[in-house]
């Protein structure tokens, strides 16, 4: 299995190579709609930032509401933020809310709708299939779960640093049940900060956390170098320890684009599970497609030639350097950005 997963390793790595620098997916856009006055909206959009422009994409209100567009949105340091007041001539529901050029995009934008001083809030998906929406009266506990599902799952498959870190575990912990216990120690710890960042108990700045998280990644690639030489380190005699403790990190780096959106405040917890939800089938799914994909070229190996132990060890030795330029060059990029 592990020499299978060496011969995928360059694969994945040419995935690394053609993702920008930052380990996560790119954040979604932000649209917020809520009452001012009679017939009046105050509205709040944010744009993701794209190499140091706003993605070029732009909210539009329903028909009947002026203006339907906002001016010129200004960085705030890490999305490009505008707002504005908009006055409709008939209920803001009943016409659909467009978010144009989302169609040309590979990002979504979160919609947060509050009808009503006082009422909840509800929270609407909208895709590059499905830019437009018409905005509903009253909040469904079934769209936030879709909503929130679906943003935690594209997340972690749009985060390569901790897919990345997973696939490090994989070639680190061979025997199944130790995988196992691994990967749900790995799991519970990030979603204990996951929830403790989004609700506002742990507060750390985003750019050290993304820091930390490259290294530790390159703290396995270490590992896995020196996996085959004769002393046992911590990640060889307790792995799920290691995982857990490198867990609590990534779950603060989950939290960022959950924090960048925010949570319906009727529904924190259903939100917050279905994003924890989201990320955990993205995970396993990664996990599935590996293991599967490994046993493909395991057999055709197989069938080619007999396994050589001495070459499977290069091999793991070698996606160990790999890793470990990879996390190198994010730990250094990430730092340089706290003097910028």
């Amino acid at each position: 299995m592990k020499q299978a997963l060496c011969a995928m390793f360059a694969c994945l790595i040419g995935l690394v190579l053609a993702t920008p620098s930052h380990g996560h997916a790119l954040e979604p856009g932000y649209l917020e709609i809520g009452p001012a006055a009679d017939n009046q909206w105050q509205v709040t959009w944010r744009v993701p930032d794209v190499s140091g422009r706003p993605m070029e994409i732009e909210a539009e209100l329903p028909e009947g509401c002026e203006p339907r567009r906002g001016s010129m949105p200004r960085f705030d340091g890490r999305a490009y933020v505008s707002g504005w007041i908009a006055t409709c001539e008939n209920p803001i529901w009943e016409g659909e809310v467009f978010i144009d050029g989302l169609e040309s995009t590979a990002t979504d934008v979160l919609v947060r709708f509050v009808p009503e001083p006082g009422a909840s809030a509800t929270t609407l998906r909208l895709t590059p299939d499905a830019p437009s929406a018409t905005l509903p009266e009253a909040l469904t506990t079934l769209s936030v779960i879709s909503s929130y599902f679906t943003l935690g799952f594209d997340h972690i498959l749009g985060g390569i640093d901790h897919l990345l870190f997973v696939f490090a575990l994989l070639l680190l912990v061979p025997d199944r049940r130790n995988l196992i216990w691994t990967i749900t120690a790995f799991t519970v710890s990030h979603s204990i900060t996951l929830a403790a960042a989004t609700t506002g108990w742990v507060s750390l700045p985003a750019p050290p956390v993304e820091a930390v998280i490259a290294l530790s990644i390159a703290f396995l690639a270490v590992e896995i170098v020196n996996k085959h030489k004769d002393r046992q380190t911590m990640m060889q005699r307790s792995p799920w320890l290691v995982a857990f403790a490198f867990g609590l990190l990534h779950g603060l780096g989950f939290a960022g684009a959950l924090q960048e959106i925010g949570l319906p405040q009727s529904e924190i917890p259903i939100a917050l599970v279905a994003f924890n939800f989201g990320i955990e089938a993205g995970q396993l799914v990664f996990v599935a497609c590996l293991l599967v994909i490994a046993m493909v070229f395991r057999r055709a190996i197989a069938a080619w030639a007999s396994p050589n132990p001495r070459l499977v060890g290069f091999g793991t030795s070698l996606a160990g350097y790999m890793i470990g330029s990879v996390a190198a060059f994010w730990t250094i990029e990430r730092t340089a950005a706290f003097f910028t």
